[in-house]
């Protein structure tokens, strides 16, 4: 199968890559230097040009809290960028998966949301990639597969765990927020699953995220516990971390539609460690 990744050269969209080829695929990696989402017309031209059997678009603004400041701009990625994909797929004859976020709901639950939750975004990001989802639907109305998401974490680029690894050995002691509870994902892990559905193309939304939960504060003692770093961590309220974007409470995901199920949150953290151990610094 002939697959398009746009944002191919990011966290995600690197392991997209490494899974299409694992699963004998052909990639057409398209990173953002080769591709503005934004821009409608080179969308068209550049899936016109790869004829794709399928697009998995990993393209996003990922700045949660940037999108406060920038939201025009965060927009026009997640949002309408995101229709852009999904249409010119559609026009050359191919379906779109389109990664969405956790981040769409507002945190008020305190079981895990399902694929018929109502979305209702608390933050600037959040709603920039709740319009993407409306766009995709739009753009593509038989045609697409949004996979919501949630606290990714991958070898490429900044995340969480290595923040913390790098925070852990330059202090004796780290406080983290406790009281925001959701699903940490190996993007690792997350590929794969994007990839097995490359076959069978299910319509509408799915949920797709590492197995369990935890708060930021269990995340980051156990990766320092993994880590071996010789670090206290301690548990604290968000408000004495306040940050410009606010966050979901609790956004842990949970499919009621037979979604790809991933490993859990501790064993992607394990292979993401073994995963960036064997990388030269």
């Amino acid at each position: 199968m002939r697959i398009v990744i746009t944002g191919a050269a990011g966290m995600l969209g690197s392991d997209v890559r490494a899974a299409c080829d694992a699963a004998g695929h052909e990639p057409v990696a398209l990173a953002r230097a080769a591709l503005d989402i934004g821009d409608e017309a080179s969308v068209q031209r550049a899936i016109a040009q790869a004829q794709p059997d399928l697009v998995i678009n990993c393209a996003a603004w990922t700045n949660v809290d940037g999108a406060e400041e920038h939201y025009e701009q965060a927009l026009a990625v997640n949002g309408p960028g995101a229709g852009n994909v999904a249409r010119a797929a559609a026009s050359n004859g191919a379906w779109t998966i389109h990664v969405s976020s956790d981040y769409v709901f507002d945190g008020n639950k305190t079981t895990p949301y399902l694929e018929s939750d109502p979305a209702d975004p608390i933050s600037a990001y959040g709603r920039s990639k709740f319009e993407g989802e409306l766009a995709v639907a739009r753009a593509a109305p038989e045609q697409y597969t949004i996979v919501r998401s949630a606290w990714l974490f991958g070898a490429t680029g900044k995340c969480f765990p290595k923040t913390i690894l790098r925070l852990a050995a330059e202090r004796d002691e780290l406080n983290i927020v406790a009281d925001q509870v959701g699903c940490p994902t190996y993007t690792g892990h997350l590929a794969q699953a994007l990839v097995a559905l490359a076959g069978q193309a299910p319509l509408g939304l799915l949920h797709v995220a590492s197995a369990g939960q935890c708060s930021w504060f269990e995340f980051a003692r156990e990766i320092v516990a993994r880590g071996g770093v010789d670090c206290v961590v301690r548990p604290i309220p968000t408000e004495q971390y306040p940050l410009p974007a606010k966050r979901p409470a609790y956004s842990a995901l949970q499919s009621e539609r037979g979604a790809p199920t991933l490993p859990g949150w501790t064993d992607g953290l394990r292979d993401f460690l073994s995963q960036i151990a064997e990388v030269p610094a």
